[in-house]
């Protein structure tokens, strides 16, 4: 008790032993100069107090000013002695609460943080109470208030709402406690694993109260369910890889196997002794000093165990398995441990040999076909090559590894290649065959019959193809010969008429002019005309020889031509026609221009084709015009099954008029030319002829001659 000035008048022993610092006698002394510090708020309610009010605090944390932590509640009541309401001091109840407020506030942060809340059912009145964590797991407001309908609602429905509605109605009834782990879904909608517990209070033996604890353990469920999800799928995966799991304690010598463990190693679990040395015992003599070894080093600590090795069962099989293991230490690094695993290899290792076995066939398969193979890229591009390949294209390895396949391949055999190619690659096709033609290193085309085969990866996807090159150009000359020959036997029949009347007619002229010359020498008797006469005789007789010769030249055109047609490329005839006459080309000054393909190839004798083109450039050159250069030109293309060769010059020309229809007859000449006999083109149209081929002319005089030859395409 304190009088106005706030001295003290009396005080309690609990007083002073709480609120002061020793024992001394403290009346008459200041209420502040004994406690000390005081909250601000202690120093406003003693003021309205000596007001005339009664004031209470029923227990509030405060800071005082020297930072001290301070839970302190009192109550200030004015004191009257007599009727005159004059105030003679205050009655000061003053309580340290500190330790007390303290343990229940570490007591909700502890709910708080183990997100544990608790909760209070009232049977008697029907009432449900929440604390604050209880609200927040749940996800309301802190003014929610629930009932006991509410609170079983928020249990997801299905088995855990019948769960706590069954568990519920027991305890009502039996007064049975439970503990539970269902889920709930929170105010907003949330899934949230929830560890529900409660006891009953009983009173004359019927149920008045119950109260439990509500804890949020969603994320260590869903930890503990993934755990249970993901050991059950080791398990699977375990029994289905046929791996075994294993622990070696290093200090009783035990080895503990699983199940699968026994299955690998063909031991039954009433058989197996579990000491090292009964899985020491399994292992191939072969393979035991590594296996030791290797435990020795994961024990030790080197390196842990990682090896492969082959046992032996009790029928003598063998199997071979691959093990891994982990040493586990105490405290102070002593190994105390191995724990590890174990999986049959042994089907893997049976298919690696058959692979392995399956490579050396195919390589050397490969290597020593009789057919050309090879190994290519989705881009065309060569991988691997052999002999066969090498030898049918004139190629080294090395020069075509360097190439694409479509660099060789015939321009008009790419588009059906590419088609082919990409049908297979998109999976229309896993296999296709075609016949198509690459150049060979010297030119010439190789007729081959493709046959390709798609290699696939691990996933599926196209990595290379096998290609196989059969090649049939033998074949392919020899069909052409004997369609050559067919058509040829034809034309020759056709002009074996006519040759029958030019032999008749040219043999006849000079038959008839050497029987009337001989008549006139039997009947002359003039020595001079005599000489004369047998000096006539005699350029006749060489006249006739001379045409003997020439018709003699003729049959050699018209026999023995099929045997010799060969695949010949136009543009490097030409090419060694000009090169022979390169004298005669720089003496008269005349240009050659040339635009021939170097892919045009045509069936012909080799003899007959450059004999044709050097009449027809040499011709050009002999009936030139004297007014200006000599310009000749060559150019070829493509005309269904032919080629078609144009020689087009700015020479004397023919006119045709006169002599269009004696153009290609033997002895027929159309220009004054100290060396014309009128046998080339006659010659030429036979040989052309002969392989199956065909002439044209066209010319205007003083203007230049233009020939067409069409041969047949190789």
């Amino acid at each position: 008790m304190v009088d106005t000035k706030l001295n003290f008048i009396n005080y309690s022993n609990q007083w002073r032993k709480d609120f002061t610092l020793n024992n001394s006698d403290y009346i008459g002394k200041n209420l502040f100069e004994v406690i000390g510090e005081t909250p601000e708020q202690f120093d406003k309610d003693l003021k309205k107090g000596l007001k005339g009010e009664e004031i209470e605090n029923l227990g509030q944390k405060y800071i005082l000013p020297s930072g001290k932590l301070q839970w302190l509640k009192w109550k200030i009541s004015p004191v009257k002695i007599d009727d005159t309401n004059n105030l003679d001091g205050l009655l000061i109840f003053l309580e340290d609460v500190t330790e007390d407020k303290k343990e229940i506030e570490l007591l909700h942060k502890a709910e708080a943080v183990a997100r544990i809340g608790c909760w209070e059912v009232d049977l008697i009145n029907n009432s449900l109470y929440w604390t604050k964590t209880t609200k927040d797991i749940h996800e309301v407001s802190e003014d929610f208030v629930p009932d006991l309908a509410q609170g079983i609602n928020f249990y997801k429905e299905g088995s855990h709402r019948d769960k706590i509605t069954e568990l519920v109605g027991t305890a009502i009834e039996q007064g049975k406690s439970w503990d539970t782990e269902l889920i709930i879904i929170t105010a907003k909608g949330n899934e949230v694993w929830v560890r529900a517990k409660g006891e009953v209070e009983m009173a004359k033996g019927q149920p008045v109260r119950i109260i439990g604890t509500f804890q949020d353990i969603d994320q260590t469920k869903k930890m503990q369910l993934a755990h249970e999800e993901i050991s059950e799928r080791l398990k699977i995966t375990t029994q289905t890889a046929q791996i075994g799991i294993w622990d070696f304690n290093l200090e009783t010598n035990e080895l503990e196997w699983d199940n699968e463990m026994y299955q690998i190693f063909g031991v039954e679990k009433d058989d197996f002794s579990g000491v090292f040395e009964a899985w020491e015992s399994t292992i191939h003599p072969e393979d035991k000093e590594k296996a030791l070894k290797a435990t020795e080093n994961a024990i030790t600590g080197v390196k842990d165990f990682d090896e492969e090795f082959r046992i032996i069962l009790k029928d003598g099989s063998i199997r071979h398995v691959k093990g891994t293991s982990k040493t586990i230490k105490d405290y102070n690094g002593k190994p105390i441990k191995l724990t590890g695993a174990n999986w049959d290899i042994t089907d893997l290792r049976s298919t690696e040999l058959k692979l392995i076995r399956s490579t050396e066939s195919f390589t050397e398969t490969f290597d020593n076909a009789s057919i050309g193979m090879a190994l290519v890229s989705p881009d065309f591009k060569w991988l691997k090559v052999n002999k066969s390949l090498l030898n049918s294209l004139g190629y080294t390895e090395k020069e075509l590894l360097s190439m694409k396949t479509l660099d060789i391949t015939h321009p008009e055999d790419i588009l059906v290649s590419k088609s082919f190619h990409t049908s297979a690659y998109d999976g229309i096709n896993d296999t296709y065959q075609l016949e198509k033609r690459y150049f060979h290193k010297d030119g010439h085309l190789v007729h081959v019959v493709l046959g390709v085969t798609v290699v696939k990866d691990m996933n599926g996807n196209p990595s290379h193809t096998i290609a196989q090159f059969l090649d049939i150009t033998d074949r392919i000359e020899s069909e052409k010969r004997l369609q050559t020959l067919v058509e040829v036997t034809k034309s020759q029949n056709d002009s074996l008429m006519n040759f029958a009347h030019i032999v008749s007619h040219n043999l006849r002229s000079h038959s008839t002019n050497m029987t009337m010359l001989t008549k006139f020498l039997t009947k002359e008797e003039d020595e001079e005309e005599r000489k004369n006469l047998h000096e006539m005789i005699s350029n006749a007789a060489e006249s006739l020889a001379e045409t003997i010769a020439h018709l003699n030249d003729v049959v050699q055109v018209k026999t023995g031509t099929l045997e010799n047609l060969k695949s010949i490329g136009v543009l490097n005839t030409i090419h060694h026609i000009k090169k022979s006459i390169g004298g005669l080309l720089e003496e008269q000054e005349a240009v050659l221009n040339i635009n021939v393909s170097k892919t045009h190839f045509v069936n012909a004798v080799p003899a007959y084709l450059e004999s044709i083109f050097l009449n027809v450039i040499t011709n050009a050159l002999k009936y030139r015009s004297q007014d200006r250069i000599p310009i000749i030109e060559i150019s070829s293309k493509i005309k269904g099954d032919y080629v078609l060769i144009t020689f087009s010059d700015n020479g004397q020309g023919i006119d045709l008029k006169r002599h269009g229809d004696k153009i290609f007859g033997m002895y027929k000449t159309f220009h004054k030319h100290k060396d014309a006999k009128g046998i080339g083109l006659f010659i030429t149209k036979n040989q052309i002829e002969a392989m199956g081929g065909k002439i044209k002319l066209e010319s205007t005089v003083d203007v230049g001659t233009t020939i067409f030859i069409e041969l047949k395409k190789a």
